[in-house]
């Protein structure tokens, strides 16, 4: 008599369907199934003699009815957990039995999901209001208001309340994964850790009354971002890989700036038979560390040539010096630079994917595991493995994905009828997952006027759409010519007549051309198109505003010049249409098939470098609010004076006083975002780090210059490397072949976010089925 198998056996036995612990037929247990001390795989015949004595066999059988319908729910409930993590990429290792997956899929919801999301932007965006207040309209030192700054306790107990939701989050999180595999999650732990100091120097802050020095929790806060993104916790990963290999090149970088500067120190000394001061050393390589940094701008050609011009107008050959240092280190060092990420960071990010598109077929496969262990119909034999269709198809209406996707899948199942799939064919189904359908028009209205069908023909047609495009050509134009006569004429002085005209000619040409269209294509038709969409929006914003300014000022007629009524002048509401009439000229770009090409490339790059995005979010605010904690308050305008005008007399030329940078300061967390800008650009940089010298001290410079590193260098590098990528294989004509008319496959186009799809390798099975058996929390009777 075979033995029942104990719970403590892994999902897959050593051989499948062959192991002597196999359930007996007809009787297939799934993982966790709790229903009572006695409810294991054993038919009536193999229970205990005591126990047949007390139960009749009508009970024994309506309780193993009852026992198999409940391992099949279990079995369901499973399955579509499993599909979900495939669908979204997640891990499958956390807890499986009932009360954990509604915990789970609940957790997952979009509500939760949107409440944890929103509680991430709430605790980043209290930087803006948070004491220093960035509530004021200029950033200026000279004209700045004193903020608002909210009373202690109003921004905390905000900043509670969203800590207390993560207290929630990893509270969940660490029940579903369990203690064993929490101990072994670094992310988890670091989000525990980051949760305790926060709360202890929220209790600090609180107990100091808002007046403590530091508050370490904001420089935290950027880490709820990305433990929260699974893709950039990806990309952290790989620029953390990539380092090493940047390093290298840095180190070159530093070598090439430290001989230089030493070549620079000789080259541009004070010789003994000088009769005047060199201007080159005592502008640029005065000392060691101005000599540096004079050479680590010129890197970045913010100086150029402005740092040569002294020693070139002595003598023309000392621009061989700047120029084979900008050879070297601009032009050969930087660029290779950018080559070591691209082929570095490739190979990590491919990586990357690899394991996400493991972790979809590993949810898969997990889900054919527990669907195939479902209790079939009587008769069925052991050998007969597969999951049946129904069974999928219950799965399926439970499952929460893409409706076009789900619509896809449940055909391609519909079509095996009663036959069992198989491993590999109930993997194939999820291919789907990696195309999009390509959304259908709705049909257009019937007319049974033949001039209404004519009607309807001629204004559907694109050319009617071209024929449109002129006349927004033609009125862009118009403005143009307007702007250049108008260019020295005030405000009061202008004649608004003719272009006031010319704008109710074209606007009500506009809204005639929405109701064509509407006509044309019906009203979901025409909304079904996005430029549509776009284009009836914006004509609808200027009927409105044109009405109102005829409302307000009446119909336009010659010397039109009424005095200002209501909030806008009619200059400013005659601005606000021209405005948005530029803006609706974009229409062009969906009939212009190259354009069309480079802005979708453009859009589907904006989604595939999220992570990215993410990522130089999280450096911004740490920079920000180490800047605000170093510099706040360090920048002051001139003692008495409101305007610099007199000032400037006095300032050097190019200095931070002259050029009125006063507005780039780390008074607040705003300002401290568009100064980090204004530093990553580097254009000008080098006056900011002077600055900066000056009111703080030289050490100021190891900031920026690490700013410079992290961001222009780096971060700029990342990007631009996965950008070329994205483009090659967007543009790789291989790439691009157009299925033929007719094709089932027609319907489909590949998914922006698998652009590295046809690259990849699919995961062999003895992988998969090794990781299944490592599952903590699941267990299969067979």
């Amino acid at each position: 008599m075979s033995e029942p198998q104990a719970e403590s056996e892994p999902l897959l036995g050593p051989a499948r369907g062959g192991s002597g612990r196999d359930c007996p037929q007809g009787l297939l247990a799934c993982s966790n199934v709790q229903i009572g001390p006695g409810a294991n795989c054993l038919p009536t015949v193999h229970r205990p003699a005591k126990l047949r004595s007390l139960v009749a066999p009508g009970w024994v059988c309506w309780l193993l009815l009852i026992s198999a319908t409940a391992r099949q729910d279990l079995c369901i409930d499973q399955a579509v957990v499993f599909i979900e993590d495939a669908v979204q990429y997640r891990s499958i290792f956390h807890r499986m039995d009932a009360r954990s997956m509604w915990l789970y899929r609940w957790y997952y919801s979009n509500l939760c999901q949107r409440t944890l999301s929103f509680t991430i932007f709430l605790i980043l965006f209290l930087a803006f209001i948070e004491t220093p207040s960035s509530l004021t309209w200029t950033a200026d030192v000279r004209y700045r208001s004193l903020p608002w700054e909210p009373p202690c306790g109003l921004m905390e107990g905000v900043e509670l309340l969203c800590l207390l939701v993560f207290v929630a989050d990893i509270s969940v999180k660490g029940y579903l994964v369990g203690w064993s595999q929490f101990q072994k999650n670094l992310w988890l732990l670091a989000y525990l850790t980051v949760l305790v100091v926060s709360l202890v120097d929220w209790t600090v802050s609180l107990s100091l009354l808002c007046q403590e020095l530091l508050r370490m929790r904001r420089l935290l806060r950027p880490f709820f971002l990305l433990q929260n993104s699974s893709m950039m916790k990806k990309t952290l990963k790989c620029i953390r890989w990539s380092l090493p290999d940047m390093a290298s090149v840095g180190l070159l970088l530093a070598i090439h700036l430290c001989i230089f500067t030493m070549f620079g120190m000789l080259l541009f000394t004070v010789g003994e038979k000088d009769t005047e001061p060199n201007r080159e050393r005592l502008a640029y390589f005065r000392s060691l560390p101005e000599s540096l940094t004079s050479l680590l701008v010129l890197l970045t050609t913010a100086n150029n040539p402005d740092v040569m011009i002294p020693a070139y107008s002595k003598n023309r050959a000392y621009a061989i010096f700047f120029v084979v240092f900008t050879l070297i280190g601009s032009l050969f060092l930087m660029n290779l630079l950018t080559a070591i990420i691209y082929n570095q960071f490739r190979g990590y990010l491919m990586k990357s994917l690899q394991t996400s598109l493991f972790r979809r077929r590993l949810g898969t496969r997990a889900a054919y595991e527990v669907l195939s262990s479902v209790p079939g119909q009587a008769g069925a034999t052991p050998e007969a493995i597969g999951v049946r269709p129904q069974n999928f198809l219950q799965v399926l209406q439970k499952v929460q994905m893409s409706s076009s996707h789900k619509q896809a899948i449940m055909e391609k199942v519909r079509s095996y009828n009663n036959v069992l799939l198989s491993a590999d064919e109930f993997q194939k189904l999820f291919d789907e997952l990696d195309k999009s359908v390509i959304k259908e028009h709705p049909p257009r209205p019937q007319y049974q006027s033949p001039f209404l069908q004519t009607a309807q023909f001629l204004f559907g047609h694109h050319y009617f759409d071209y024929m449109g495009n002129v006349i927004a050509l033609g009125n862009l134009a118009s403005i143009c010519v307007f702007l250049v006569q108008d260019a020295d004429v005030l405000p009061g002085n202008r004649d608004d007549f003719v272009l006031g005209i010319l704008d109710c000619i074209f606007i009500l040409y506009y809204v005639l051309e929405l109701l064509l269209k509407v006509f044309a294509l019906g009203p979901w038709g025409y909304l079904s198109y996005p430029s549509n969409v776009c284009d009836g929006l914006l004509t609808s914003i200027l009927l409105v505003l044109e009405i109102s300014t005829l409302a307000v000022y009446s119909f336009p007629h010659p010397r039109w010049k009424p005095e200002m009524l209501g909030l806008l002048s009619l200059w400013d509401m005659t601005r606000l249409v021209n405005m948005l009439i530029v803006f609706r000229f974009l229409r062009i770009i969906p009939n212009m098939k190259p354009m069309a090409m480079v802005v979708s490339t453009v859009l589907g790059l904006i989604q595939n470098l999220r992570a990215f995005g993410g990522i130089l979010v999280v450096v911004y605010y740490v920079f920000a609010i180490a800047g605000i904690s170093l510099f706040r308050g360090t920048i002051v305008a001139p003692f008495g004076n409101g305007s610099l005008a007199p000032a400037n007399g006095s300032a050097s030329c190019g200095s931070f006083e002259q050029l009125e940078y006063w507005a780039n300061n780390f008074d607040d967390f705003a300002a401290a975002l568009v100064t980090l800008w204004n530093v990553m650009v580097v254009n000008n940089w080098q006056v900011i780090l002077d600055a900066y010298e000056r009111y703080v001290g030289p050490w100021s410079k190891i900031y920026f210059v690490l700013w410079w590193l992290v961001s222009s260098v780096i971060w700029v590098n990342l990007f631009l490397a996965l950008l070329l990528e994205n483009f090659l294989h967007r543009w790789d004509p291989q790439n691009h072949e157009q299925p033929l008319a007719g094709n089932l496959e027609a319907a489909y186009q590949m998914s922006e976010e698998l652009m590295f799809r046809d690259i990849l390798e699919e995961p062999r099975e003895e992988e998969l089925t090794e990781k299944l058996r490592r599952h903590p929390h699941l267990w299969l009777c067979r």
